[in-house]
């Protein structure tokens, strides 16, 4: 019985042990992480900034990427990932399709870490700045010819059909934004493709929601209406106010019974 309640005391005091050491390790991750987000490591910081937004590339969400690799666009030390030029790459490719104008404008276009880059890889010079100049002939053919490098890497091939209909919307929107009524003949002019092309694609981002537009195929004219905003939040009130109702006289009901 002695050693019986010996070697209880032995184990017993093993996993007390382990415990503690296991307290301990968890308690040094957690000081290391936390350290590590205020500032002690800056460079692993960075590094997984880098990795977050290779990441939403991965998975399709190129603003996600876009924010992420600008936000450490000028503390790139990440060169397991890939160099530098294919880093602007990167960052450039995302972004087009994702910011605004005042954004694209002052965080990409006009970075210097960017222009240092930007005509070491064919097209893409046209690619970004020809469409905030509304040169959409020119920036259709830079879209051409930045797609070979797109459906050869690594990380951007299995995206590149999806990233080509999303760079078009893109375009096609920015330019609707500018007209309340614009001819079919006129707007094919001015992307440098005939109007059944265009028209067909419009109309398959028109009856998916994503233009507010109409095609007036008689006349050959594009009308746009603009979302009202307040009317919009009106409506959803509405709708909110309606199902509360709903779920207020269906407890009512219950407490009732």
């Amino acid at each position: 019985v002695s050693t019986q309640s010996t070697w209880e005391a032995v184990v017993s005091t093993q996993s007390t042990w382990k415990a503690v050491v296991s307290t301990q390790s968890t308690w040094k991750a957690v000081v290391s992480t936390q350290s590590t987000w205020e500032g002690g490591d800056w460079d692993r910081r960075n590094r997984l900034s880098i990795y977050k937004a290779v990441h939403a590339i991965r998975v399709r969400n190129f603003k996600a990427a876009a924010e992420g690799l600008l936000k450490s666009i000028q503390t790139f030390t990440a060169y397991e990932i890939c160099d530098y030029q294919s880093f602007i790459f990167y960052a450039v490719c995302t972004a087009v399709p994702t910011l605004e104008r005042k954004v694209l404008k002052k965080d990409v276009i006009d970075s210097p870490e960017v222009l240092q880059v930007l005509d070491k890889i064919p097209f893409l010079r046209e690619f970004l700045t020809q469409l905030y100049a509304c040169n959409y002939v020119s920036w259709f053919k830079g879209v051409v010819g930045l797609m070979p490098k797109v459906r050869s890497d690594r990380y951007m091939t299995v995206h590149a059909n999806f990233f080509l209909r999303e760079l078009r919307f893109t375009a096609y929107n920015q330019f609707l934004r500018s007209y309340r009524t614009v001819t079919l003949v006129s707007m094919a002019k001015a992307f440098g493709v005939t109007p059944a092309f265009l028209d067909a694609e419009l109309s398959d981002f028109i009856s998916a929601g994503r233009l507010s537009a109409k095609i007036d195929a008689v006349n050959g004219v594009i009308e746009t209406s603009r979302p009202d905003r307040k009317n919009a939040d009106y409506q959803q009130i509405l709708r909110r106010g309606d199902n509360l109702l709903n779920r207020l006289q269906k407890l009512s009901k219950v407490i009732t019974l």
